[in-house]
């Protein structure tokens, strides 16, 4: 009964949520270049679907690409700082920094060092996503049991070899939490490159769509843009926690 309720929950949730939206716009009369009705969007949908789908995979593949380098640098500085706290002190800082400066900011400059298109939008998802992973990561590699690594300091054991058989495997929970983390923020990042360095044309992105639909007020396709977008978001996150859980259970036996 439990499973049941957990699979069913967010789908009621949704229905109630379309119905308010419905429900909002009739009773107060709404235009629908404000806020279109669910079928408006529906029809956007179904009546030209092939653009969204090309945008679904240009945006939902530079999330991904954005994810794993944003993952493969995250966990690499995260393993380099734990080893050398005068690299740490030097490099971490500029790390946090970026990760306040907005992004919006920063993304003119992504156009100037890697041009218009999938360059400048993928590292503009590794910018947003990969301090998550470091902050994790580092913290994961700094919290291992004091008296184990007192024990191995007793059998004389190195420091590269601490780090490999006792500080790396303590931090795997908190790794994989900071990989959770930043594949949701993978796709938000890629939206946002996308608003600055996306291409217009047969292979837009779901961030063009929104621009191109906010530009001609079809707000019925800024709509069905927006929660692709999300869907794709979710996707993301929903496959790195699912591989994460099993990961997770097949470490812990």
């Amino acid at each position: 009964m439990t499973q049941v309720l957990r699979i069913f929950s967010p789908c009621i949730t949704l229905a109630v949520v379309v119905l308010l939206w419905w429900a909002g716009k009739v009773l107060f009369e709404v235009q629908d270049f404000v806020l279109p009705s669910p079928w408006s969007v529906a029809q956007a949908f179904l009546v030209d679907p092939k653009p969204f789908m090309i945008g679904c995979l240009e945006t939902g593949s530079c999330a991904a690409i954005g994810f794993l380098l944003a993952a493969v640098f995250g966990i690499l500085a995260a393993s380099i700082f734990s080893l050398s706290r005068r690299v740490e002190q030097s490099v971490y800082p500029i790390a946090l920094l970026l990760q306040m400066v907005p992004l919006i900011a920063i993304a003119p400059l992504l156009v100037v060092w890697f041009g218009y298109g999938r360059g400048a939008i993928v590292a503009s998802a590794v910018i947003v996503s990969i301090f998550p992973i470091i902050a994790n990561t580092l913290a994961g590699l700094r919290a291992a049991d004091p008296k184990l690594v007192e024990l191995f300091t007793l059998l004389r054991a190195g420091r590269i070899a601490v780090w490999w058989k006792l500080s790396i495997p303590s931090a795997v929970p908190s790794m994989l939490t900071g990989l959770r983390i930043a594949a949701g923020l993978a796709t938000i990042g890629t939206i946002a490159g996308e608003f600055i360095a996306g291409f217009a044309g047969n292979n837009a992105p779901l961030g063009i769509l929104v621009m191109t639909g906010l530009r001609n007020f079809q707000t019925d396709r800024v709509f069905v843009a927006v929660l692709l977008a999300a869907l794709v978001g979710f996707a993301l996150f929903a496959l790195v926690s699912v591989s994460s859980s099993l990961l997770l259970r097949r470490w812990c036996k």
